[in-house]
């Protein structure tokens, strides 16, 4: 969410301030439609700048409080409210929202511009120069309540991808996320670092932008809308590692990228095709700024 708000933002050529929303209990565990006094709720009084930007369910509440009190707001993802409380909407696709005030992009918002990956590129191809080429990037999530990403789950991505490596003699180099589980990071470690792969361990400067920037082909966990989101804003192939689990929403937004040529589904062995950058972030910004008028 941090990222989508910044993302925008930025894109806007604004300089926000950052205020992240921490509900005191009994709020935390109700949805916000239902609070009574919204800004009391997460501690925030009105802040002095004349736009509001919030990412979320608990943002939504928050933003159409703000708009009471005469600020502009803009609800990035569905608010599960009426959109007439704000002033613009930023939704992906598969939220299946339209409306005068509604801005829809392909993907999620995010911060992995042109000149950000061109800046990590720089910074970072040197460090990556003793990785074989192709070199493939690995972005792996975790459960998340919808998809599950376990100690099982984890072995056999593991072995996939340890396979993939000896089959197309590719270098790899791949982070978890927050959500990767330590039995997954383990299984991961194990299974790759004796064939020569780069797993992050967390320590030291994360390489994340610089994998985007450097791979020749990126490997992405199913179950993030924003890492998927990131990875087709990049000029290569992405493949989508299936995990178990459902959600309709998430499968919509994948299966949007399939058909647009973006995404395939990573099936053990290393796939290359002509791709080009799939990023709406400052095209939603553009409009953002047309209809506020700033």
């Amino acid at each position: 969410m941090r990222s989508q708000v910044l993302g925008l933002a930025e894109a806007a050529g604004l300089h926000p301030r950052m205020l992240p929303l921490q509900p005191r209990l009994p709020w935390w565990w109700m949805p916000g439609k239902f609070w009574p006094s919204p800004l009391r709720a997460v501690r925030l009084k009105t802040p002095p700048e004349p736009l509001a930007i919030g990412c979320g369910g608990k943002a939504a509440p928050v933003l159409k409080a703000l708009r009471r009190r005469g600020k502009l707001t803009v609800q990035i993802q569905h608010p599960r409210m009426d959109i007439r409380h704000f002033d613009q909407v930023v939704v992906n696709r598969h939220d299946e929202l339209t409306g005068p005030n509604v801005i829809v992009t392909r993907t999620a918002l995010h911060r992995a511009t042109p000149e950000r990956l061109e800046a990590a590129r720089l910074q970072w191809t040197d460090r990556l120069a003793h990785l074989p080429r192709p070199l493939v990037a690995v972005l792996v999530g975790g459960s998340n309540g919808r998809f599950r990403l376990e100690a099982g789950e984890g072995a056999a991505l593991a072995k996939t991808l340890a396979t993939m490596m000896t089959a197309d003699h590719v270098g790899l180099i791949l982070t978890p996320s927050r959500r990767t589980g330590p039995l997954v990071q383990q299984a991961l470690r194990d299974a790759l670092i004796p064939l020569g792969a780069q797993v992050w361990d967390g320590q030291g400067e994360n390489p994340y932008f610089g994998m985007l920037a450097c791979a020749d082909a990126i490997i992405v966990t199913a179950d993030s809308v924003s890492m998927v989101s990131e990875a087709v804003a990049t000029s290569v192939p992405v493949l989508l590692a299936e995990l178990p689990g459902r959600s309709r929403r998430i499968g919509a937004f994948t299966d949007g990228l399939r058909q647009d040529g973006r995404v395939r589904t990573f099936a053990g062995r290393l796939e290359l095709w002509p791709t080009s950058p799939l990023d709406d972030t400052q095209a939603a910004a553009d409009i953002l700024r047309q209809r506020l008028g700033f």
